[in-house]
């Protein structure tokens, strides 16, 4: 964990000093309203919520110890509400930037992991996609059936990149900041994972304009070097290549058709 000092700077300090949330046995009511307000501010990320929009039925089993922490977050993931904020008006790559963030709580590592959501989307659907996240090792491992996700990017534990520190920034935008607040419904992390590189870290609410490899990549083309899967007509020995020049908004889409076809990105470079 990073000092409370530095954590301040970063915009991070809300977290440092707030205990992780769990709905222990002989629970009182007071545990329970605190189990479900950090859920909910977890999983809608950070935005606040009306009367009318609550899981009361989700609410009441997990009061009544029908049903456990992770049932009640998987609950609020394959809701309509959930939908509604977070699926129907961003892209694909975003919505599971935003899963990795709410449900895990950190930012995606690497490309593999973005073109094995969006394959698990494509074949079996939104219910499959959420429930990936909830019933995988790693959220077993860190928060268990009774603690709430948090955001686990912000901290050195066992099993995480180091790059996901820098990453999570992209996502993480300051304490009383909210998700759809951010009005980003393109993934911000297409261009650093598609590189495997890191941006600087802008701290939350500084208001500085993102810099390093992220900063200023929207409405640019890309060129995009492949070598290419050896074929009946290629010989093995000779390695050919392909250049594609790619927008941005499209360029997550070609490396995950690329990375299908068998092809390796050797770089990919501003036209």
């Amino acid at each position: 964990m990073v000092g409370l000092a530095e954590a301040s700077r970063l915009g991070i300090r809300a977290f440092e000093e707030s205990e992780r949330v769990e709905l222990r046995p002989n629970f009182t009511e007071g545990d329970v309203q605190a189990v479900i307000w950090a859920a909910y501010r977890q999983v809608m990320g950070n935005e606040h919520l009306m009367q009318r929009e609550r899981l009361t039925s989700a609410e009441s089993l997990l009061r009544q110890g029908e049903i456990t922490v992770r049932d009640f977050v998987r609950a609020l993931a394959v809701s309509e509400l959930y939908r509604k904020k977070f699926f129907y008006g961003n892209s694909q790559v975003r919505f599971i930037e935003l899963n990795y963030k709410h449900l895990l709580g950190r930012a995606p590592y690497d490309e593999s992991e973005i073109a094995f959501h969006v394959d698990l989307y494509n074949e079996e659907g939104y219910e499959a996609e959420i429930n990936s996240y909830l019933d995988s090792p790693e959220y077993l491992e860190s928060f268990g059936e009774n603690v709430v996700p948090y955001y686990r990017g912000f901290a050195t534990q066992r099993g995480q990149w180091t790059v996901g520190f820098n990453r999570m920034f992209q996502l993480y935008r300051g304490y009383a900041n909210s998700d759809r607040a951010q009005n980003q419904t393109q993934g911000r992390l297409t261009w650093e994972v598609a590189r495997n590189t890191s941006s600087p870290i802008s701290p939350a609410g500084s208001g500085q304009a993102l810099v390093g490899a992220n900063g200023g990549s929207r409405g640019q083309l890309y060129r995009v070097v492949v070598v290419q899967k050896p074929t009946q007509l290629t010989p093995r020995m000779r390695k050919a290549t392909a250049e594609y020049t790619v927008a941005y908004e499209q360029l997550s889409g070609q490396l995950q058709r690329i990375n299908r076809m068998g092809g390796r990105v050797i770089s990919v470079t501003p036209a």
